[in-house]
């Protein structure tokens, strides 16, 4: 063989650990192998682990025992999620869009994001946020010309106790007029309908963007198959996504609905709360589009809502309040 051609063999390496402290049974019968499973996992060090380890076996074992799943079933599903992970690209999270569509990000949401008397709720992170996006101040552009109609989106950032709370950074992002992210389209120049703002001493934000609309997620992956087969729709009703944080706070991720989209309630990834469906406004004023900043003039929509922070001490204490609570009603 030529220099420079030989091929290095890569052996699998063992990970150096001993065989199990204890004996265990030949797992010849179905039963013996949960168990077996289950003492095995008893022997990982770290707690949360072992205990998340316990639940998802014991689950699983029991969803193919009472499912009775076929070889050929098992076999689908192990391809399936083979798919979705080549789907994955370093802008297209294909794993997240099946949790979402499987109403596991909106119930992970909902555990760790009880809610709290007077702040703004969470809702679904999504798959298109990306960490690019511009900085703008307050009163300019997220969105280039030309992407959609005007929309101006302004209010405050407040603590629950009414006080605003200066320089915090929200995170916005949103799809254009055609209803797409600026990472679907085949040639991605720069970040656009996304942006980063801070607001004021007075907790005021405001900036320009344009109105979102109702949009299918992406249905050319085994996510969009899955739907199909399931006979679900895979629209989501218009939004635009915020994420606020600042010092002291927990951070918040959310995003707001216009009212009166048909897709609201049967929303493809289960994100739409009832409180955080808002209205916009219809400005047919000239002189005001352009003060704000639209380079046409002509009507805009404006967008009007404050968003509320929660302490981050008063966010732990509620949700280990729901924990307990939950946890109370599961022994009921």
């Amino acid at each position: 063989m030529a220099a420079g051609n030989e091929q290095t063999e890569k052996k699998p390496q063992s990970n150096g650990l001993p065989p199990p402290p204890f004996e265990l049974p030949y797992p010849d019968k179905p039963e013996l192998i949960t168990s077996n499973l289950l003492k095995l996992v008893e022997l990982t060090p770290n707690e949360r682990h072992k205990f998340l380890l316990k639940n998802l076996v014991r689950h699983m074992h029991e969803f193919i025992n009472e499912t009775s799943l076929t070889t050929e079933e098992w076999m689908t599903a192990i391809q399936f999620l083979t798919n979705v992970g080549q789907t994955c690209t370093p802008i297209r999270q294909e794993f997240i869009l099946l949790s979402d569509t499987l109403g596991v990000s909106a119930l992970v949401d909902a555990l760790n994001n009880p809610p709290i008397n007077g702040a703004t709720e969470s809702s679904v992170l999504g798959p298109f946020f990306t960490e690019d996006a511009p900085e703008v101040e307050i009163g300019e552009s997220i969105a280039s010309e030309g992407k959609g109609d005007y929309m101006y989106v302004e209010g405050r950032v407040l603590s629950i106790d009414g006080k605003p709370i200066p320089g915090a950074t929200i995170e916005t992002w949103e799809t254009d007029g055609n209803g797409s992210y600026d990472t679907q389209y085949e040639v991605r120049e720069k970040p656009d309908c996304r942006g980063r703002l801070r607001t004021g001493p007075d907790g005021k934000y405001g900036y320009r963007a344009v109105v979102p609309v109702s949009y299918p997620i992406p249905g050319d992956g085994p996510v969009g198959e899955l739907l199909t087969a399931m006979g679900r729709h895979n629209m989501r009703p218009n939004h635009l996504h915020t994420m606020i944080e600042a010092p002291g706070y927990q951070k918040l991720t959310t995003a707001l609905y216009p009212e009166g989209d048909q897709w609201l309630a049967s929303d493809a990834v289960f994100g739409v709360k009832k409180s955080l469906v808002v209205g916009l406004k219809e400005v047919k004023d000239d002189a005001e589009a352009k003060k704000r900043g639209f380079p046409k003039g002509g009507a805009f929509k404006l967008l009007q809502h404050d968003l509320v922070l929660v302490p981050t001490s008063e966010s732990q204490a509620a949700r280990e309040r729901f924990a307990a609570e939950r946890a109370k009603n599961a022994l009921a």
